[in-house]
């Protein structure tokens, strides 16, 4: 039996080109395997972790290429590991992967170390564009939940002892995380001073 299995690192893009591919390599549509918006560096990928709990021992396991199966030559090495293990035959592209061969493992290294170097280009590509960006002021933080005047009147209601962080949390609309950290980075400034609160306005 032929087990395909495609991938694409973001919702946006297409698989059909993959599937295809898996079609004319003889795999029947509902023996292909689609992981959606997954990085190749995660190994744990529900359709990849489907796709080899069908695989049955005689069986070929396809991938239209082996950075659609792994990015890391770790990974790539173990789950080719595993399909040899199982009795499974790894085809890439249509080529079947004999881990016996000293050229076979030669050939697999290769292409798995190619998938590794080409997604460490992509992070370090992302990272400089960020970089790029957030040096130009196109790029922000995330904006605060909270305006100063907000997290210091959040705070004295806090001190006040009258309401629970709970309560607090929900008069603001955040979490209590939100306001575990501002309580935290009043500490850390050494500010102990609290803001005159008002009456709370009477529920309509």
């Amino acid at each position: 039996m032929l087990i395909g299995y495609a991938r694409v690192s973001t919702d946006e893009q297409d698989t059909t080109a993959q599937t295809n591919a898996l079609r004319a390599l003889g795999v029947d549509a509902d023996r292909i395997y689609v992981d959606q918006g997954l990085t190749g560096r995660n190994r744990n990928r529900p359709a990849l972790t489907a796709a080899l709990s069908a695989c049955r021992k005689g069986d070929t396991f396809i991938v239209t290429k082996l950075d659609r199966l792994a990015r890391s030559m770790p990974d790539a090495r173990d789950i080719a590991d595993e399909l040899a293990r199982g009795g499974v035959r790894l085809s890439v592209g249509g080529e079947i992967y004999d881990p016996t061969s000293p050229t076979g493992r030669l050939f697999f290294n290769v292409l798995a170390m190619m998938a590794e170097f080409e997604s460490d280009l992509i992070r370090a590509r992302t990272r400089e564009g960020m970089a790029v960006a957030k040096a130009k002021g196109r790029l922000r933080g995330r904006a605060p939940k909270l305006t100063a005047r907000q997290e210091a009147h959040a705070l004295a209601l806090l001190d006040g002892g009258e309401h629970t962080m709970s309560e607090v949390a929900d008069i603001f609309g955040v979490s209590r995380g939100t306001l575990y950290r501002a309580r935290d980075r009043r500490a850390a400034r050494g500010d102990t001073t609290a803001e005159v609160v008002l009456p709370l306005p009477p529920e309509i």
